[in-house]
């Protein structure tokens, strides 16, 4: 039920804002109409045309909603004004082109006007068909505060104007950019917390996931759409052997393999296997080749670690990125011994997108400690503890620490 109902949210709200208009209202209605299906087809069984019955709900729903209302009247009549009499009449809510409206969909909400936490919430309610509350649970705030987010976001998109139509033109590729950023972003979320007492969030995962798989049904022939789909079900792969019994870190290099996804690796080698030989490579595809590579390895010693860091050697020429150039940097050391990557690392130092988070004195600890430094290592270890807002991820850079001799 609840799979049909996520599956069914962004179709049902595109169908309604096509026909109707009036976004912020029609996703308030259409939320109402997911909890009502929730409730009462338990009980009373599955309509024999569910989407046909949401959107019904649904557009009951907005009209009692525009009635209330006081300037609805108002409204009408000056865009009756302004429209030409052909212009008057839309296509019928329920014709059968979900597609259509499910791109769309993800394009308004990834809308540029929006700042990118605005995005991602919109994104997970209208498209993923989440509740607010389960939206503020995701990103560890209170439901009030999503609240507010999801509404400001709702009203800047009314604000802006923009119809519910495809973007054109550079718009198209600009807005693209966004949505694939957004799914990015979500889905990293979900594979290394930022906060919180969990290292993985599998909801944000899977709903990255399936929403990428939507985008790539909906944009077959886009190679950084098919990169991310790849780059997501290579990395989730090793999902359940990342996580240890109690809920601790396990690095990729003392993780069982046999406990990787099989499935998904190997249909994210066929889909990035499919796109680079076309030549138009992003970075999407060149994290996705990157994790192909470690994915194929039988165990760390068999890593290709010169292949890895040629592929971040090309990332990093097209992303202005510091966790590129420090994942390169580890890259390097792997490949060519500790103090070059170290070395590499000393220059990120006084980038301040990374210097005062806890990647770059976790990434220079690993190092030192493979450089035959475990004093250094140790102290570079505590202090990407200290920085650390996820919990399970703080206890594992302690307990590395502690395994090292101090200072004398």
């Amino acid at each position: 039920m609840e799979d049909l109902l996520r599956t069914l949210a962004p179709q049902v709200l595109g169908a309604v804002v096509r026909r109707y208009g009036h976004f912020d209202s029609a996703e308030d209605a259409v939320q109402e109409a997911l909890l009502a299906a929730a409730t009462r087809w338990p009980a009373e069984g599955l309509p024999n045309h569910p989407r046909g019955w949401l959107i019904a709900v649904a557009a009951r729903r907005l009209t009692d909603l525009l009635r209330a209302e006081q300037a609805r009247r108002r409204r009408e009549d000056e865009v009756a004004r302004a429209l030409p009499a052909d212009g008057w009449l839309a296509a019928p809510a329920d014709r059968r082109d979900p597609d259509d409206d499910s791109l769309v969909l993800l394009f308004l909400c990834c809308h540029p006007a929006l700042p990118p936490a605005a995005q991602i919430a919109l994104t997970l309610r209208a498209v993923g068909g989440l509740s607010t509350a389960e939206v503020a649970r995701a990103f560890l705030v209170p439901e009030a505060t999503m609240t507010r987010r999801i509404t400001r976001a709702k009203q800047r998109i009314r604000d802006s104007g923009t119809p519910f139509a495809p973007p054109t033109g550079a718009d198209r590729h600009t807005r693209l950019d966004a949505v694939r950023h957004v799914l990015y972003l979500i889905f990293n979320e979900g594979y290394a917390s930022t906060a919180g007492p969990r290292l993985r969030r599998v909801d944000l995962t899977t709903e990255a996931i399936r929403l990428t798989r939507l985008l790539h049904r909906l944009l077959p022939d886009d190679p950084e759409v098919t990169g991310l789909l790849a780059l997501m079900l290579l990395t989730d792969a090793r999902g359940p052997a990342r996580v240890g019994p109690g809920g601790e870190l396990v690095p990729m290099a003392e993780q069982d393999r046999s406990r990787w996804r099989a499935d998904q690796i190997a249909e994210g080698v066929a889909l990035v296997s499919s796109v680079l030989p076309r030549g138009d490579v992003g970075p999407y595809q060149l994290q996705a080749a990157i994790a192909a590579v470690h994915d194929e390895a039988a165990d760390v010693e068999q890593t290709d670690w010169p292949q890895i860091e040629a592929l971040y050697g090309l990332l990093m020429r097209v992303s202005d990125n510091p966790v590129v150039a420090l994942n390169h940097a580890v890259a390097v050391a792997m490949a060519r011994g500790a103090p070059a990557g170290l070395a590499l690392l000393d220059g990120l130092a006084a980038d301040p997108r990374i210097a005062d988070g806890p990647r770059l004195p976790a990434a220079r600890a690993h190092l030192l400690e493979f450089a035959g430094e475990p004093a250094a290592a140790r102290a570079a270890y505590e202090q990407a503890a200290q920085r650390s807002m996820n919990l399970p991820q703080q206890r594992y850079l302690y307990a590395r620490a502690a395994r090292l001799p101090g200072p004398d």
